[in-house]
């Protein structure tokens, strides 16, 4: 189900409901951008430490926005056993615009084309986008409205669809013309009559009535069906209405600012109900969720840590539990959640008949036979079915095919609790993050040093191209002469040895701290200059015989 600006209010009721009687929650996030084109030694790497990863992570998602998030909430049906039903949204977003706020953000060519490639719909992100704001800017908003300053910025050609209308401010040339229009009726109206603007909501409703009057102490204004009615008055009744109707300006700031949050308020939502967030390979997700719904990230990576935990006490990756049990299972090798969920339906999972019974909401059964990868709901639906069906496995395990236990979602949490809050890390000298605790300590394969013998003027590039028929390192330079190799898959350090440990011009072997750090031998140069002066004055201040 899609749900864009013109169907979000309305779907709020019904969208907290669903969460607050989940089980869980799944997530899929789709950006404009994965990451900006930074220089070499700015890349992530193998080499970084997790918070040197965030460091160089954070000004991607600063630049980059999200244009779609997938959410599918899973509840077990009451009564029967082992079965769940999945509600599953695509939400459409576009940064809000309001006042001073106006957001810039960047597209990257490469995920334009892949959305493309996968039919996304990027006229639902530009025209009907619902809005959404962090506190940061939540703050500036509420300032905005409480000193009157609340007009919504023009917007653009690409925003001119019907649902961003709804979010749009009149042009001084259409609001003259609806104040004439009105006008004139009024010479000619009689006390009681009224009159309808058709076509004018959300902000723009809020904008004419407000500018209506104050323009005309004789009428009266009210949104009634997508138009503005205009109702003309005595000088009394509008004084009545005015000190003991609801819908006074007081009451309108609350509106514009509900409008205004947007999917912020579902986040809210989310948050307050606690409920286990599951996602595949989420890091960009949580980082994403951190800087668009709650704050601006922090330079301190520990402190993005705790606010994620704050947020979200209960997240699975279910690629880092995959990743844990596939090679255990001999499941055949995958490379994509979608590959992971055919796996776990196939007749190589032991527990297939079973495992858990899933179904999908009424409204929501396009994808009970229609495959939609990389659209967000449908990657969501997916990361909870994973996650079903992988702690099902885990569950068979510990128990045994006989066992009488009936499965549950606690009895699943439980067998899951090795890697609830450890979240995969793409690329970096750790392989997952603990949002709960420390991180683990690297088991990362052992750092190799290349030491150049007949090849001067040699580059981190030409060493990466000398070794990628082999296998993909990751190159930093160490000295003029010796580089550093780091890959994450042992087998391929093996191999490398092998291969290079005699080489006449590039040999290579395994690194020792004490013996290759830079820092090391500068010491041991220092200590050894040191100890021979003092051995030289000692034997030249000894008296002769």
């Amino acid at each position: 189900m899609d749900v864009g600006a013109d169907e979000f209010e309305q779907s709020l009721p019904l969208l907290q409901e669903l969460v607050q009687g989940a089980d869980f929650v799944g997530l899929d996030i789709e950006f404009t951008g994965l990451r900006t084109n930074l220089s070499r030694c700015q890349q992530i790497s193998l080499f970084d430490l997790p918070s040197e990863w965030y460091l160089k992570t954070r000004p991607s998602v600063q630049q980059f926005t999200i244009c779609q998030i997938g959410l599918s909430v899973f509840s077990s049906v009451e009564g029967e056993a082992n079965k769940y039903v999945a509600h599953s949204c695509n939400f459409f977003l576009f940064p809000t615009t309001f006042g001073i706020l106006d957001s810039e953000f960047s597209f990257q060519a490469s995920s334009v084309q892949f959305l493309n490639q996968y039919g996304f719909d990027y006229n639902k992100f530009l025209k009907h986008g619902i809005p959404y704001m962090n506190e940061e800017q939540e703050k500036q908003v509420k300032h905005s409205i409480l000193t009157g300053n609340w007009r919504v910025r023009r917007y653009s050609q690409a925003r001119a669809g019907a649902g961003a209308r709804r979010w749009a401010s009149l042009d001084k040339d259409h609001m003259k013309a609806v104040i004439d229009e009105v006008t004139r009726w009024l010479h000619l109206a009689e006390e009681g009559d009224w009159m309808a603007l058709p076509g004018i909501a959300g902000f723009q409703a809020f904008e004419v009535q407000l500018v209506l009057r104050q323009a005309l102490p004789d009428v009266w204004t009210a949104l009634r069906d997508q138009a503005v009615i205009v109702k003309k008055v005595s000088k009394q009744h509008r004084w009545y209405l005015q000190h003991t109707s609801c819908d006074r300006e007081s009451c309108w700031r609350e509106k514009i600012l509900l409008s205004a949050r947007g999917f912020s308020v579902f986040f809210q939502m989310l948050v307050k109900a606690q409920k286990p967030l599951v996602g595949h390979n989420m890091m960009m997700d949580l980082l994403h969720l951190h800087e668009k719904f709650f704050r601006p990230l922090p330079e301190s990576y520990q402190q993005f840590k705790r606010n994620i935990h704050s947020l979200f006490p209960i997240l699975v990756d279910t690629k880092n539990v995959t990743k844990d049990i596939w090679k255990e299972l001999n499941f055949p090798r995958v490379s994509n959640l979608s590959e992971v969920y055919d796996v776990l339906s196939s007749d190589l999972n032991p527990t297939k008949n079973s495992g858990p019974v899933i179904i999908h909401a009424s409204k929501c059964e396009k994808y009970a036979e229609t495959k939609c990868p990389h659209e967000a709901a449908y990657d969501a639906f997916l990361c909870g079915s994973v996650l079903l069906k992988v702690a099902h496995l885990l569950l068979w395990r510990v128990h045994g095919a006989g066992s009488a236990l009936e499965p549950s979602f606690p009895l699943y949490l439980d067998v899951l609790a090795p890697y609830v809050n450890q979240v995969n890390l793409i690329r970096a000298g750790v392989p997952k993050i603990n949002f709960s605790g420390p991180d683990y300590p690297s088991i990362r394969p052992p750092i190799l040093v290349l030491s150049v013998r007949r090849w001067p003027g040699l580059t981190e590039q030409q060493v990466y191209r000398e070794f990628q028929s082999l296998c993909k390192f990751d190159v930093r330079r160490l000295t003029r002469n010796q580089f550093l190799l780091l890959t994450n898959k042992f087998k391929d350090a093996r191999s490398v040895l092998k291969e290079y440990r005699g080489h006449p011009a590039l040999p290579v072997s395994l690194y020792r701290y004490w013996r290759h750090s830079p820092d090391v031998r500068c010491l041991l140069r220092v200590c050894g200059i040191v100890t021979a002066w003092a051995l030289l004055t000692f034997l030249l201040g000894r008296p002769g015989p």
